[in-house]
């Protein structure tokens, strides 16, 4: 005697309402945060102050940025042997606040302001550190460090063994690594051995992490937006321009990166074009 088949299962229909919420439901939208990064501006030097003055606004102009990077040799300290270094970091912060009001802000440390390590942190914080990046309620984190004298530090080094998998980076140093392909003037560039020592120390867990890397000290404009390292498929490095009046011509490289920092879901990239100010 044969079995009756089992009758199949209903199938349960969603309700009117759950299919009119779903439709009413939009996609999360994504969050995009603007940021600035400038570099070299050299205040003290020359005509450095008034050039800055004047490009600092641009920067911050438009759509309102969220975060502010300063790559290094904000001021002309370590001229003079340094004799008029607190007004040259004064003049530097009293143009930053004074434009920026309640922008976040961070400064690296350069070349020409690491034999006046006291003051630059008198006036300008940490010379190495990580910090939550503005708006990212703390899936981004953003990372400076000190390589002045075209070396890391140890406590830098120590700071990148730390990255992990759970967050996103975006780091800023003043010298540029030394990468193929890169324009900016040998003498201005990272040795082999201190580039290494950089993408080493960060771990592999993390590599694929880091959105982006901006530099500076070389006065003008580069980047390169995929396999920068073996590991570093998709990480984005960048050469920033200067913004003051040392050693930057008019007609040239000077100006800014103009930043969006975009998170959808758990997508995270960034992109930076090039502003120039004459």
């Amino acid at each position: 005697m044969k079995k009756k088949a089992s009758p199949a299962p209903a199938r349960l229909l969603p309700s009117r309402t759950a299919v009119k919420r779903a439709a009413a439901t939009p996609p999360a939208k994504a969050q995009v945060i603007r940021f600035a990064v400038i570099g070299d501006s050299h205040v003290g030097y020359g005509n450095s102050s008034g050039i800055f003055k004047n490009l600092l606004p641009k920067a911050v102009s438009g759509v309102k940025p969220g975060f502010v990077i300063f790559g290094g040799d904000n001021a002309q300290a370590g001229a003079d042997h340094g004799n008029h270094a607190d007004a040259y970091y004064k003049d530097f912060k009293d143009t930053v606040l004074s434009t920026l009001g309640s922008i976040p802000y961070k400064a690296s440390i350069g070349n020409w302001e690491a034999s006046t390590r006291p003051l630059f942190t008198k006036y300008l914080g940490a010379v190495s550190g990580q910090m939550n990046f503005p708006g990212t309620q703390g899936k981004v984190k953003y990372v400076w460090l000190d390589c002045a004298l075209g070396q890391f530090s140890p406590a830098s080094l120590a700071l990148l063994k730390k990255l992990d998998d759970k967050h996103f980076y975006v780091i800023d140093f003043h010298w540029p690594l030394k990468i193929a392909g890169i324009t900016v003037e040998p003498s201005h560039v990272l040795s082999q051995s201190e580039t290494s020592k950089f993408f080493m120390a960060i771990p592999p867990k993390a590599r694929n992490r880091v959105l982006a890397i901006f530099t500076h000290h070389g006065h003008l404009f580069y980047r390169k937006l995929d396999h920068i390292y073996p590991g570093f498929a998709t990480t984005k490095f960048f050469v920033c321009g200067c913004s003051g009046d040392y050693k930057c011509k008019p007609n040239g490289d000077r100006g800014y990166y103009d930043g969006a920092l975009t998170m959808n879901g758990n997508q995270v990239s960034v992109e930076a074009f090039q502003v120039k100010v004459v």
